[in-house]
This record gives C-alpha cells, structure tokens and sequence, in this order.
C-alpha cells in the first residue's frame, strides 16, 4: 500500500562517529549531528543521540513536528522550550537512550520520503547498536504533530513483510508508540476541523497537500497511503496516544478515530485528551502531567 519506493537510502553504517559531549549532571553524553542515512540528490540526514551511561540502553525514537513543512532534532516540543532539565535530558536520566532525527520536509520531498527516512534511522539504529551499547530490540516511536504521524506510520509498518518502504534490510517491529496530536486520517481530517481552527487541510495550498504533493480532494488515494489508520494491524504495537481537546491545528477525532480503528484491530491503546488543551500543549493545566504518562508507558513497554 505505501506508494513506490525510493532509491535505496544509503546509509553510513561504518563511519566515524562524532566524538561525545557530556550532559549536565553527569547523566550521560550527547553525539550531535550523526549522519544516519544518504538519499541520493538530498541533503544528509542527521540525528543527535543521547545516551545514559549504564548500557545497553533501550531507545526513544523522537520524531518533530512542525506540519512536515518545518522543524528540527533540537526541538522537542516548542511550547517546553525553557524546560530545566530538558524532556531529552529527563528522557536519558530515565535510563533511554534518545535518537532524535530529521527527516525530509515536504519541500524537499513528498510523501512517502518522510517514512523512508524515519525507517533509515530505524535501521541504522539497530546497525550500530552493539557499538553504542543500545538495545535496539526495545525501540518506543515518540513523535509530535506531523512527527505524531510518523512515530504512528513507523510503529504500523515496521515489522511487516508484506509492505515495501524504502531499501535496505527489513526493520523490525517496535515496542511502542507515543502519538501526540498526530493526524491520523487525511481524507477526514477537514470534516473534523474545529469551527475554529487554523487553516484548511482540504486547500492546493494546505501543509497535507504538500506532503502528498496534490490536493487532499483531488488524490484521495495518494491521501490514504499517507494515513496512519490505512496499516493499523492485530500485531501493531501498543499505543499511548494523546491529544489537545481544543486542538486547533489537528482536531481531536483524529486521535479517536485511530484509537477506535486500533482498538477494533485488538491492539493494546490509551487515550488522553487533555482539557482546554491546544495544538503543543498550550493551554494545559498540567504540562509534565503529560509528560510522566509517556514516560510511564514507555517504560512499561520497554520493561524499564
């Protein structure tokens, strides 16, 4: 179902690796700006891997938002900016490792690039763990917005034989999603819109249409080989989904509508919509609230 694969994503399993920094506290070290995967004719791509000292680590794979149009690595959500210690650094004093990865924006290439790439990572992550003193087979997808979307594509379609996403070898299955306020359904995405909200996702112009690179009516196919809800499966992994109740920019029924169909598929999945809460969290009464539920699934998942 996902839409032909690109050219084969090479990807630097041997090459140097940048030396370490240490984290404040001493809790463990960062590799900034690792390169994990080449696309021929586009930029490398790069992740910063923050690691705890005890190992082999098991792993957060967080994905950004920013509509697919924007963002990076170093954020990991723009509203907990000034966060001391950071979510990263909470992450790693946890005791996980975190690959916090780019990905191509919608820019520089449509959809499904954005899945080959996630996928990279994946990949390179379980290339290079032994020499990282990871434990790959314990991987939690942790993604926001449009990296919400991700995190849920990767959790569907990692493991499968049955799908072709990218080259290279086969990725296996993940331990875990966390899906924040993903879209999961591009063909119902606008009927679910608040009276209220921010923009159109139905328009030639919207942040949906160039990921896909057409209009959402106008190539409805196109629309559902980039939904998460079109791979959801009975061996998919667990899903701790949460979401804004006054999300502006994804409506909430995105998030219902994927924990009814995974629900239906009998995957283990629980939802949070948090009250008065708009798109990243503003508006929540209880930030790290938030926050502590993720890190008490992933743990869970990950035996941590």
């Amino acid at each position: 179902m996902i839409a032909p694969a690109a050219p084969n994503l090479t990807s630097p399993d041997t090459d140097p690796l940048p030396d370490p920094v240490a984290l404040p506290g001493g809790i463990g070290q960062l590799r900034r700006a690792v390169e994990y995967a080449a696309p021929p004719g586009f930029r490398p791509l790069l992740l910063d891997l923050y690691t705890p000292h005890a190992g082999p680590a098991p792993v957060v794979l967080f994905l950004h938002g920013g509509g697919w149009r924007l963002g990076t690595r170093s954020t990991f959500c723009p509203t907990w900016r000034d966060w001391v210690p950071t979510p990263f650094h909470r992450l790693v004093a946890a005791g996980f490792a975190v690959a916090s990865v780019d990905y191509r924006l919608s820019g520089e290439a449509v959809f499904p690039a954005q899945l080959h790439d996630v996928t990279a990572a994946a990949r390179w992550l379980h290339t290079r763990a032994d020499e990282l003193h990871l434990d790959a087979d314990r991987i939690v997808a942790w993604g926001e917005s449009a990296g919400g979307h991700l995190a849920a594509l990767l959790g569907l379609t990692a493991g499968r034989s049955d799908l072709e996403i990218g080259g290279g070898a086969p990725v296996p299955a993940l331990a875990g999603v966390v899906d924040w306020y993903g879209p999961a359904d591009l063909l119902t995405l606008q009927s679910q819109a608040r009276p209220d909200a921010i923009a159109r996702s139905d328009t030639p112009d919207s942040r949906e249409a160039m990921l896909i690179g057409a209009p959402i009516p106008e190539a409805p196919e196109l629309a559902r080989r980039a939904s998460p809800v079109s791979y959801v499966h009975r061996s998919a992994p667990p899903f701790h989904i949460a979401h804004g109740a006054a999300d502006r920019f994804v409506p909430v029924g995105q998030s219902r509508e994927l924990t009814q169909v995974l629900r239906g598929a009998g995957v283990p999945v629980t939802l949070h919509v948090v009250p008065n809460a708009d798109h990243m969290w503003r508006d929540a009464a209880d930030p790290r609230a938030i926050f502590a539920a993720a890190v008490d699934f992933t743990r869970r998942v990950l035996g941590s």
